[in-house]
């Protein structure tokens, strides 16, 4: 049997509907794995940027209190004493 070289072949429709779909299933997740990737750079931004506002406040509180342990539940403090013995 001679098959010409005209004849496409082809795989079957299901072969090729698991597989378009599954390519798309694919994309679906690379794109949302994107998007979870730029809310992640977003969150990262913020905490630096908390963190920093927490040294600068951390900064000041010490520039007027000096060296101090503060109680976060209802902002008293203790001074924070340094032993400089020398062994």
């Amino acid at each position: 049997m001679n098959k010409s070289k005209s004849e496409v072949k082809k795989i079957s429709e299901q072969e090729l509907t698991d597989i378009n779909q599954t390519q798309k299933d694919l994309q679906s997740y690379l794109i949302n794995i994107g998007a979870m990737e730029v809310e992640k750079a977003k969150a990262i931004y913020q905490v630096s940027t908390l963190e920093n506002k927490l040294n600068e406040i951390k900064a000041s509180i010490e520039k007027e209190y000096g060296a101090i342990n503060i109680n976060l539940a209802d902002g008293s403090y203790e001074d924070i004493v340094v032993d400089e013995q020398k062994d």
